[in-house]
């Protein structure tokens, strides 16, 4: 299974799980063995009375159009980094986790390294801003009740 493609991702359960996050602040999330190619189990996730929570990962643009038809959405972005960095860190993350054989892994990381503009512009397509980690973290805290920066 191809898992950066969009295909490899249920986006009506993703979206129905953050409705339930933000509704009841509980809700059953899947567990993917990488290495197994598929789902093996879901786990219980509690946002603990948080005030926001943050929903990450390569597919959040996909669902950014209805979570903010729905009202779930208070900002959305394509983190935009240092192509080279980004190969690095998928490359030692995946490695540490052992998630394919060394040549898989670096095989499938060059590839991605030369996707990446285009899945950033895919992203931004679909409705997410491109920004740096830095300015996503501070339009977060932003989100904070009682940040100094709050507006």
């Amino acid at each position: 299974m191809d898992w950066e493609s969009p295909l490899s991702w249920d986006a009506d359960s993703a979206v129905e799980t953050i409705a339930r996050l933000a509704r009841h602040g509980t809700a059953d999330v899947p567990v993917y063995a990488i290495g197994a190619d598929r789902r093996v189990a879901s786990r219980p996730f509690d946002v603990a009375g948080s005030p926001i929570f943050v929903a990450e990962g390569i597919f959040a643009a996909e669902i950014v159009e209805e979570c903010r038809r729905r009202g779930l959405l208070a900002g959305a972005y394509a983190l935009r980094r240092p192509r080279g960095a980004t190969f690095l860190r998928r490359l030692a993350r995946d490695l540490a986790e052992q998630r394919k054989a060394p040549r898989v892994l670096l095989r499938r990381g060059v590839a991605l390294l030369r996707e990446e503009p285009a899945v950033l512009r895919r992203q931004t397509g679909l409705g997410a801003e491109a920004a740096r980690a830095r300015e996503v973290l501070r339009r977060v805290a932003d989100l904070l009740p009682g940040h100094p920066h709050q507006h």
